[in-house]
């Protein structure tokens, strides 16, 4: 057992109390590029995503980590995220001439607060997995204390939460460390017409299938989503047709972790009903992926369909925050 246990700890980092911070954290990150998606091969296309390019993130300071998720504030380039332990981040991903990510710059960190407006310590409290944004607001999903909460962004001030919103799916049937990691607003001109909808990671039904719900926005209601083989939601966002693009993982000690891609099909995506659709991209350990929990979509300035991976070290020695970008093809 206590082998277990200091592995478990390497592989997926320690629990416990965060620093108290109220201020903007500056932090200078070094970013590696990552010129192969399949290592040691230079294809770079895998079905309809053709992959452009990637960083590997370190930094000396000690709160970069646990980044669960993250929206483009503007199109591939700059973002807002959330990290598990209770913090924001802020930054910006620079291209060079041929559109291929080469840098993080005006990267800072800020603690979340409360309802009160004080700063938050408590892991279970602050455990902050999904994440989208919309006129000047975040809205956030945490696990373990079950919550969809709004906040206004402000890069240099991030405040307490003004709004809290029904999530529908009964608390009762959401597991602690399995809530909400989706959370996404559909676009404006697809059928769903700009609702907001969350998807757990893995709180299943009787049939076992994932808990999902419109929470707001046409045809509220709960919903789920059929869960294929071993892997769990980590993220997702809506494409622009009202498909909806979902990131997934899995992990066992025998095969390592994998990452996938599934596109949902939107009209599958309504009150009662159980959404499905393709898995567009499947990899393992040969591949340059990690944890991967975070995701965005967004249209480059020549008109390509991009979407960009995060990943999440849990702040353990083992493991890489990864940035990764691909096209994703419609034809």
């Amino acid at each position: 057992m206590a082998i277990f246990l200091v592995l478990f700890a390497l592989l997926f980092g320690l629990p416990g109390q965060a620093v108290e911070r109220n201020f903007v954290e500056p932090i200078e990150i070094a970013a590696r590029p990552i010129a192969q998606f399949h290592i040691g091969h230079d294809d770079t296309r895998f079905g309809p995503l053709e992959f452009v390019g990637g960083l590997e993130m370190t930094s000396t300071a000690r709160d970069l980590g646990a980044l669960s998720a993250f929206r483009f504030l503007k199109p591939g380039s700059d973002f807002i995220g959330v990290a598990d332990t209770g913090f924001w981040f802020f930054g910006s991903i620079v291209h060079d001439a041929q559109k291929r990510p080469s840098g993080v710059t005006n990267f800072t960190m800020q603690q979340m607060v409360g309802k009160d407006g004080q700063l938050i310590d408590r892991k279970w409290e602050v455990d902050a997995e999904g994440l989208d944004v919309r006129d000047g607001v975040a809205t956030v999903g945490f696990e373990r204390n079950h919550r969809i909460a709004q906040f206004r962004i402000d890069p240099n001030d991030m405040k307490a939460p003004f709004r809290e919103l029904d999530f529908l799916v009964p608390a009762n049937e959401l597991r602690q460390n399995r809530g909400f990691e989706t959370v996404t607003h559909s676009t404006p001109e697809s059928r769903h017409n700009g609702s907001l909808v969350v998807v757990s990671e893995k709180s299943l039904d009787r049939a076992g299938n994932i808990f999902a719900a419109i929470i707001e926005g046409p045809g509220k209601g709960i919903f789920t989503v059929k869960r294929n083989g071993e892997f769990d939601i980590t993220d997702g966002a809506f494409l622009p047709g009202g498909d909806l693009l979902l990131l997934e993982r899995s992990f066992s000690i025998a095969s390592g972790v994998r990452m996938r891609l599934r596109r949902i099909d939107g009209a599958s995506i309504a009150k009662g009903k159980v959404a499905d659709g393709p898995v567009l991209l499947e990899a393992d350990m040969s591949y340059q992926i990690d944890n991967m929990e975070g995701m965005d979509v967004w249209a480059r300035d020549d008109g390509a369909l991009m979407v960009s991976l995060m990943s999440d070290d849990n702040h353990s020695i083992l493991q890489r925050n990864l940035y990764l970008e691909f096209i994703l093809h419609q034809d």
